[in-house]
């Protein structure tokens, strides 16, 4: 992924004429924190963990980011993540930088006792690497509200009592009862949907007659799948890291989702699909592909498998180079992840400033206030494509860097 983020950037580098001193800048990370902690386990024995946060940049604001778990967790991916994040906070008009991180663990291994050890002994490892003004996580892979709401809880404790309660948003993506924001839940996958719908409008199309199959069923694929459905479209499709599942008259999102709640995520086993070969997941005939899992699953290897007109990055980095030229050669619109999954971190800004501002905002404008911000973004790419006639990603690589480049030329670089 590393590799693939540094292209992006350097193409785009080129593109618009980068000042070479801000290039070098924004071509290397700020911090890389490599931490390692001892836990307890519930037997009694004593395993150590190896934690990740990298900061690539806070020239916007204070770095963002989510936290994974995962075994393919390493400090390489960090990087390409958390470079992603300034691009998409500064996409999204944000006053944040980009930051990401986590712990190289399957957590599917380990009780909620031994994670919630786990979770409270990194955040304290981390110390004020992060901070409610200075780096603010958030969930991720095989990461929730629950995570969230412990790092909260210990980040909180380690503060003197008369702060502490100033000090709540050092983490968003947090339960309601905890400081969390109504609608963030699904700010993720609403905003991959409304980026589709947005896209459609523009060819005088909706989401009816429209097939869709989706990689990845968590939180992002979930809402993604919910809300299309809820419009019109209709989900064949769906592949997980158990089983990959089909259904041309459709499956009932509700139902699935229901099926994986008590088994950790799995869709494996689902009765409202057939379970078909991983290998002929790309191939099947859509109009919308949402790639909604890891990084690198569109490659070279499958790319030319596609038949969709859109493919839309519910992911962070899920095309590879090699992967997207192949799709943008057959004419397929990518609409990249800086942008498409961009709903996450929007909903994260209005948590922050809520428990920032201490306000209490309900669903509705919650929604409102996320649908305003990406439908005004969609139609700044949107009119970039269309003035520089080049694809999506490119023009809003351009946009991004293009911000955080008058940053530096109105501040100056100290000393």
């Amino acid at each position: 992924m590393y590799e693939t983020v540094m292209n992006q950037f350097n193409s785009t580098a080129d593109i618009i004429d980068l000042n070479p001193n801000i290039r070098k800048i924004l071509g290397i990370t700020n911090n890389e924190i490599i931490v390692h902690f001892p836990v307890k386990m519930d037997n009694g024995k004593v395993e150590v963990f190896t934690g990740y946060r990298v900061q690539h940049n806070n020239a916007l604001g204070p770095y963002k980011g989510g936290l994974r778990y995962h075994d393919t967790v390493d400090i390489d991916a960090a990087k390409a993540l958390a470079m992603w994040m300034t691009w998409k906070t500064s996409l999204a008009g944000l006053p944040y930088g980009g930051a990401k991180g986590g712990i190289k663990i399957d957590p599917r291994n380990y009780s909620d006792s031994e994670l919630e050890r786990i979770t409270r002994r990194f955040t304290y490892a981390l110390g004020e690497n992060i901070g409610p003004e200075h780096d603010i996580p958030a969930p991720d892979v095989n990461t929730n509200a629950q995570t969230m709401a412990w790092i909260a809880d210990t980040y909180m404790s380690t503060i003197s009592s008369s702060e502490r309660s100033h000090n709540q948003h050092v983490v968003t993506g947090k339960p309601i009862g905890a400081g969390g924001l109504e609608g963030r839940d699904r700010a993720t996958g609403f905003g991959v949907y409304l980026s589709i719908k947005l896209l459609l409008e523009t060819r005088n199309e909706d989401f009816k007659n429209k097939k869709f199959i989706v990689q990845g069923f968590g939180n992002v694929g979930y809402w993604a799948s919910h809300f299309i459905s809820k419009d019109g479209g209709t989900l064949i499709a769906v592949q997980d890291a158990h089983a990959s599942l089909f259904n041309e008259n459709g499956i009932d999102t509700e139902a699935l989702a229901q099926h994986c709640e008590p088994r950790k995520g799995s869709i494996k086993g689902f009765k409202g699909a057939t379970e078909i070969d991983p290998e002929d997941f790309w191939g099947l005939d859509c109009d919308i592909v949402i790639p909604a899992a890891l990084g690198n699953q569109i490659t070279q290897d499958n790319a030319f498998k596609i038949k969709a007109a859109i493919v839309a990055e519910g992911a962070n980095g899920p095309t590879n180079s090699e992967g997207e030229k192949i799709l943008l050669e057959k004419g397929i619109t990518i609409i990249p992840d800086i942008f498409c999954n961009s709903g996450g971190v929007i909903g994260s800004y209005f948590e922050w400033l809520q428990n920032r501002n201490g306000e209490l905002w309900q669903l509705e404008e919650v929604m409102e206030k996320i649908e305003k911000k990406i439908t005004q973004n969609f139609h700044k790419i949107n009119s970039e494509v269309k003035k520089r006639n080049v694809d999506w990603r490119t023009a809003a690589y351009i946009l991004a860097i293009l911000r955080i480049e008058t940053a530096y030329n109105q501040r100056g670089i100290f000393p």
